[in-house]
């Protein structure tokens, strides 16, 4: 007998219609004036200020409708149910022939995706094998050759419908493609915990 054994995955935790319609609305509305924030680098992407909950309602309530999914994806990050913080939001509107380029997220744990419309298929959000990290850098790419999850470079998520919520580890790099489609809304976040413990050794973040 053999066994392929998926060693050290990464988690991630898709969603789906988690924010409900009437929600989604409300928030689209409530962006609506704020994208005001240019991309640096694509000029069909603008993104609000960094918004945050405290203090306004409806931000709260879609965090309490994400938060038992933080800490789901937490869970598996680091093995405790603990308590987790969505820290920051902001939102962005990716109009035609935009693009986001490759980034991760600094000073967070977990990161996610809130989506408020209807996405086109070319601007699916895409997962980049992080450079180095392997202790060999030689590829075998050719017309014959089959890819799966242990040689892709590249994962695009599932086509998301509005109300989708996709939540990764934010030291993943992620991208979305040239948008060939009609406007696209969405929401990101970044999210924290309480505290970390290492045998007694804690750091808290605040």
């Amino acid at each position: 007998m053999t066994e392929m054994i998926a060693l050290f995955p990464t988690p991630m935790l898709r969603c789906e219609g988690l924010v409900d319609a009437t929600l989604v609305a409300q928030l689209r509305s409530h962006l609506q004036v704020q994208m005001t924030v240019p991309n640096v680098q694509s000029a069909q992407l603008s993104h609000s200020q960094i918004l945050y909950p405290e203090g306004d309602a409806l931000l709260q309530t879609l965090t309490d409708r994400l938060m038992p999914t933080v800490v789901e994806l937490g869970e598996q990050i680091f093995g405790q149910a603990l308590p987790w913080r969505i820290k920051e939001l902001w939102g962005n509107v990716l109009q035609t022939g935009g693009y986001q380029a490759v980034h991760n997220h600094a000073n967070s744990f977990i990161s996610g995706i809130v989506y408020l419309s209807v996405s086109h298929p070319s601007s699916r959000t895409a997962f980049l094998r992080g450079l180095g990290g392997r202790d060999f850098a030689f590829s075998n790419t050719n017309r014959q050759a089959q890819t799966g999850p242990y040689n892709a470079e590249k994962w695009l998520a599932p086509e998301p419908e509005p109300g989708d919520v996709l939540l990764f580890p934010s030291y993943l790099l992620h991208e979305v493609p040239i948008n060939h489609g009609a406007e696209r809304v969405s929401m990101a976040f970044n999210a924290i915990p309480e505290r970390l413990d290492a045998w007694g050794y804690s750091i808290g973040f605040q």
